[in-house]
């Protein structure tokens, strides 16, 4: 079915209309006709779409090259096509590059092959207007997708940013504990030393080593492992332990926003007077 296929008609013979007119009666096209090019140009700007433009090359007043021109540059995607017993080769080059001519028919022409032409012409319409909803709906999704990016782009930056400062928070924690003048580690409830400070390297730590992942019962006596026992099995969430008549173990429970668990040790040495 070529259901809503418009064909425009301009020729100021009015014998030739009624011939095309009669060619596709029995053919589901709106046949319009235009006796001149301005009247063609009114009818295109009262009724578009208009599929198919068919057009003779020699008109009084505007002739089918600046005719099909302006149809070319107003509606770009309508396919035209001219009809002519005038047979220059000058005027063929002519319609065919300024208007940009789908075809060029000549007078008097052949019912079959105007047909068929006809039909390419409506197909090839068809297969544009397809093509240029498949362009929109790439445009489209490509827009999306550059939104999509930017997004992503925005919240890896912020993403980024947090990430620097939490580094940068985390590099001052340490720093500070660094500086405290006393031995401070961190344990998980797996035992293992999760954070450790200067000092804490210095008493437990071995030369160019690090303790930090190790299991505490390697790094600290058995004494002092068999103190943090007994505060765990007591339930104590905190609490003093003196280890010696010169240190003191201090000792608390974490329980983090984000679920970690375990506890911290502070080993201060204790002055006593003597």
């Amino acid at each position: 079915m070529d259901e809503g296929v418009r064909i425009l008609c301009v020729d100021d013979e009015r014998n030739v209309l009624r011939a095309i007119e009669r060619l596709f009666l029995d053919d589901d096209y709106e046949i319009i006709t235009a006796a001149s090019g301005d009247e063609g140009l009114e009818i295109l700007g009262s009724r578009s779409p208009i599929q198919i433009v068919l057009s003779d090359y020699r008109m009084p007043g505007m002739n089918g090259v600046d005719f099909l021109k302006t149809v070319c540059e107003h509606w770009p995607d309508t396919v035209r096509i001219v009809l002519s017993g005038y047979a220059d080769t000058a005027a063929v080059v002519s319609a065919i590059n300024e208007g940009r001519i789908y075809k060029f028919i000549p007078k008097p022409w052949n019912d079959d092959e105007l047909k068929v032409t006809i039909a390419n012409a409506i197909e090839r319409y068809r297969l544009h207007e397809r093509n240029s909803e498949l362009t929109r709906e790439l445009k489209k999704k490509n827009e999306e997708l550059q939104r999509m990016n930017d997004n992503l782009e925005r919240l890896v930056a912020e993403r980024t940013s947090e990430l620097i400062f939490r580094n940068r928070a985390l590099t001052h924690s340490q720093n500070i504990l660094d500086s405290l003048p006393v031995a401070v580690l961190g344990i998980d409830t797996d035992g293992l030393i999760v954070q450790c400070n200067e000092m804490g390297k210095r008493r437990f730590g071995n030369p160019g080593g690090t303790i930090l992942g190790m299991d505490r019962a390697a790094v600290l006596s058995e004494e002092i492992n068999r103190l943090i026992d007994g505060a765990v099995r007591a339930g104590s969430d905190s609490g003093n332990i003196l280890i010696d008549e010169n240190t003191m173990l201090r000792y608390a429970t974490m329980k983090g926003p984000d679920g970690q668990e375990g506890m911290v040790l502070v080993f201060t040495e204790e002055c006593r007077d003597g």
